[in-house]
């Protein structure tokens, strides 16, 4: 059994009888790449839930759609540009759509918080989780007037062979996934706890009163915040594209849950907790999914791969409702 990345955005295992021994274990290790792979790209989608969460105590629930518009953004920058630049190389032209997608997706939500949330801050709870839930059904509708609602091909920009790894394969857009993620976090990890933006923030979100009476002004701080999750759903969505293949208006639904799912697993306003918890997730969905198809001859696997998110939200609500790493107020973003 190999695994390989299905239309939906989810993994496709196709089922391959051989016998055990060696190649169990290849079957195993190309189950964790594959959650790897998934999991870093939850990892930066619950980031910017965490981080949000950590400092206005706000479920951002039209975080996903922002994904979702920074995806459609690269897939549009990308027919631009080899339409126009027909000799630019791939990964320039991947270069250029990531860093436009992550412009306009920053852009979307400071408008998000300034227009739809900064007026809510002082109301009761309830009114900005609706009007969150309300956003993210307005961004899909928009996303679906302006990029039309079929499914659009995301063209492969980066070398298509894959690499053998011990038995297991990776694909270069995989590689550059992980690559990404992980420079991606460690900055994070500098941004937030080795930079005056990365004190104000922490101040911020023990006590935005007493951080005003200390010189800092916690609308900004809240604007950089929802800036900064932006980039990180933008980066995810043009990975995940890039990944699958595929895009359209309501994709961002699913990963924004699931990424909304390990932020709870690893413990919501904790950073590393968002972290552990995007990858932990994933190779869990990859590694039960696999195995599952394995038992039932492939048919399985695919189709209840979404179940295990939420089994493990269940669970985890059940047995420790503050996540695996709790929630640190010294982490808190």
């Amino acid at each position: 059994m190999y695994a390989q990345p299905s239309p939906s955005g989810g993994l496709f295992f196709t089922y391959n009888p051989a016998p055990l021994g060696r190649c169990a274990i290849d079957i195993f290790f190309q189950q964790i790449i594959n959650g790897l792979v998934l999991g870093s790209m939850y990892a930066l989608v619950a980031l910017g839930y965490t981080m949000v969460y950590g400092i206005i105590n706000l479920i951002n629930f039209a975080h996903g759609e922002v994904l979702m518009v920074g995806a459609l953004t690269s897939w549009t920058v990308v027919g631009l540009l080899q339409e126009h630049v027909p000799g630019m190389p791939g990964w320039l032209v991947l270069l250029i759509s990531l860093m436009v997608a992550c412009a306009v997706a920053a852009a979307l939500n400071f408008a998000i918080e300034k227009i739809a949330y900064r007026p809510l801050r002082d109301a009761p709870k309830l009114a900005p989780l609706i009007t969150a839930i309300g956003m993210s059904i307005l961004l899909q509708t928009l996303a679906m007037i302006i990029w039309k609602p079929n499914y659009k091909a995301f063209p492969t920009l980066l070398p298509a062979d894959p690499i053998d790894i011990g038995g297991a394969v990776i694909t270069p857009t995989q590689i550059m996934i992980l690559g990404v993620t992980a420079i991606t976090l460690a900055v994070l990890m500098w941004l937030v706890n080795g930079t005056r933006l990365g004190r104000a923030m922490r101040a911020t979100a023990e006590n935005p009163r007493v951080a005003t009476l200390m010189g800092v002004r916690p609308d900004t701080i809240i604007s950089a915040t929802f800036i900064i999750g932006a980039v990180l759903a933008a980066l995810a969505g043009v990975m995940w594209a890039s990944n699958y293949g595929t895009v359209q208006h309501a994709m961002g639904f699913l990963p924004g849950l699931k990424a909304f799912t390990a932020a709870v697993l690893g413990g919501i306003g904790n950073l590393a907790g968002a972290v552990v918890g995007g990858i932990l997730l994933g190779l869990i969905e990859a590694i039960a999914s696999g195995y599952i198809g394995d038992f039932t001859g492939g048919v399985l696997g695919s189709h209840y791969a979404d179940i295990f998110a939420f089994v493990v939200l269940i669970i985890m609500l059940t047995l420790r409702p503050s996540g695996l790493l709790g929630e640190r107020v010294a982490d808190r973003a």
